[in-house]
């Protein structure tokens, strides 16, 4: 037996002789969070762990859907001019309690403020005492448009924005944007422990956290207070984590967990035939890619990226990874997104010619590193796999690409600070708009950050900074047509695939819903 099966029965045995205590599910999930402060992360692994479990937000999306409902915010408003929303706050929200902090008041604007004052002042006191990079923000350029964040009184909250930002509710409605207590944060401080927002999280949401064992297990307790009474349906909730696919099909066949994240695709026929289990599935709002750093040479030429995108055989890829669940890509989102550019086309598959691009670009013979997650992915459920495909590719046209692979925390760190030459990785839209393709993965301010191609090329980003002002969507389209045709053009990534998501799970399950943002939500589920 392994440690994470050791792990996970030591935790069933909740209940009087052994059995698993009533209203308790298991989520085999696919990997360790790094931490449980949303704002420092842009990983689902990150957020089904702490923005879908302990925190809420002003507004928050539909399950299963990309509109948004009221949320902490029962209701706003808008200025005639874009630049001035007004948020009025629910009533009788109550912060967790336990046993290293018990709320002595309810949710109010003060915590609205502190949570946006954080993300967008370095100089916060906050900051000082906990540094802390806040990606999603300075990729979105919500630090710098946002003028101001105000509290008109104890349920009232105003946002000053510098320039019309068209998904600014949506925005709102991610996991970054998850609600923090200030009178947590006020207690960090004064006991000089302001670290420990990302290890012992506080939040308003369904479920209270309790303790986490790195690649081992998380859990979870309901949440008595919970302001959606309706939609709070389990007594526990538990993170199985279990990196490999395998062992969580295992474990499900064994009744050992409930719901499994991102089976692999062999498994599949297998799955859909077990009478004890059921296969939703839904088109996938998602995109894999593999990355250039064109900081580095010689990835900064344009001959040498041409190369490397036309001797990657994309329909093996699908054939073998994705066994019939994948989409060949074209463009740096899914066709699903409004202001998809279908007139792109890919270059042809053409070994000939790729090794000329890299003769002329003086890159024969060249030598690379080539990453692949050790997670699976909505993207790329086998990144090992499409990792030595293409690197059979590129071995025909005379590079020698060496594989690496880091822990999933450490891999997505040292991409960030552009370590690698190229790179797997990929994304699931997180609010429905276009910008949160090409501003956040693409964007010139996201380099550092999410942009792992570190590619900033001032004509694509004038065109997609221009359209986050716009509310046409008529207009805010061309603005991306256009982009997109730019990013073609010059190759940053490379698009493998779109793939279709299954979400295996026990029949016992009820209320479960995919969600079209590669979120694993809970709240609104019950078993049977």
């Amino acid at each position: 037996m392994n440690k994470y099966s050791l792990a996970l029965g030591a935790l069933l045995t909740l209940s009087a002789g052994g059995a698993m205590a009533a209203g308790t599910l298991v989520f085999c999930s696919e990997g360790s969070p790094a931490g449980f402060d949303p704002a420092r992360y842009t990983t689902g692994t990150d957020f089904d762990a702490s923005a879908e479990t302990v925190f809420n937000r002003l507004t928050e999306f539909v399950r299963g859907e990309t509109g948004i409902r009221p949320a902490l915010a029962e209701k706003w408003a808008v200025t005639p001019d874009g630049l001035t929303y007004t948020f009025t706050l629910r009533k009788g929200v109550k912060f967790h309690t336990t046993p290293y902090f018990k709320p002595t008041r309810d949710f109010n604007a003060d915590d609205v403020v502190f949570t946006f004052q954080r993300l967008i002042d370095k100089n916060h006191p906050f900051n000082k005492a906990a540094p802390a990079q806040y990606p999603y923000v300075t990729d979105m350029g919500m630090d710098t448009n946002i003028a101001a964040v105000e509290k008109v009184d104890p349920y009232t909250v105003r946002f000053k924005l510098k320039a019309v930002d068209a998904a600014f509710l949506q925005n709102l409605a991610m996991s970054f944007s998850s609600v923090q207590s200030a009178e947590y944060a006020s207690q960090l401080l004064k006991t000089n422990k302001a670290g420990l927002i990302n290890t012992q999280p506080i939040g308003t949401g369904p479920f209270v956290f309790k303790s986490y064992q790195k690649d081992a297990v998380i859990r979870f307790d309901a949440n008595p207070s919970y302001w959606r009474k309706d939609e709070l349906k389990l007594d526990k909730l538990i993170f199985a984590i279990t990196p490999d696919a395998s062992v969580r099909y295992q474990k499900l066949q064994k009744g050992e967990c409930h719901v499994m994240a991102y089976p692999r695709p062999a498994d599949l026929k297998g799955m859909q035939s077990n009478p004890q289990l059921q296969v939703p599935q839904q088109a996938g709002f998602n995109l894999g890619w593999v990355s250039y750093n064109t900081k580095r040479k010689p990835f900064d030429k344009l001959e040498v990226r041409q190369a490397l995108d036309m001797a990657i055989n994309k329909k093996a890829i699908i054939q073998a990874v994705y066994a019939g669940a994948g989409q060949l890509a074209t463009n740096p989102m899914p066709p699903t997104q409004w202001s998809y550019n279908k007139s792109l086309k890919d270059a042809p598959y053409d070994v000939n010619k790729a090794k000329a691009l890299l003769k002329k670009a003086g890159a024969e013979k060249l030598t690379l590193s080539l990453w692949a997650m050790p997670v699976q992915r909505p993207y790329n459920p086998n990144a090992k796999l499409m990792a030595e495909m293409i690197q059979a590719d590129w071995a025909k046209i005379g590079v020698n690409a060496k594989i690496v692979t880091y822990e999933w925390g450490e891999y997505i760190k040292r991409a960030k600070a552009g370590e690698d030459d190229t790179m797997l990785i990929g994304w699931s839209g997180d609010n429905g708009d276009p910008d949160n393709w090409l501003g956040v993965n693409l964007g010139c301010s996201a380099v550092g950050g999410n942009n792992y191609a570190q590619w900033c090329n001032k004509e694509f980003d004038d065109l997609i900074v221009k359209a986050r002002t716009l509310t046409s969507q008529a207009e805010r389209t061309k603005l991306y047509e256009q982009a997109q045709v730019i990013f073609k053009r010059e190759i940053p990534f490379t698009p493998v695939a779109h793939s279709t998501v299954y979400m295996p799970m026990s029949k016992k399950v009820e209320g479960y819903k995919i969600s079209p943002l590669a979120l694993h939500s809970f709240y609104g589920v019950s078993l049977k």
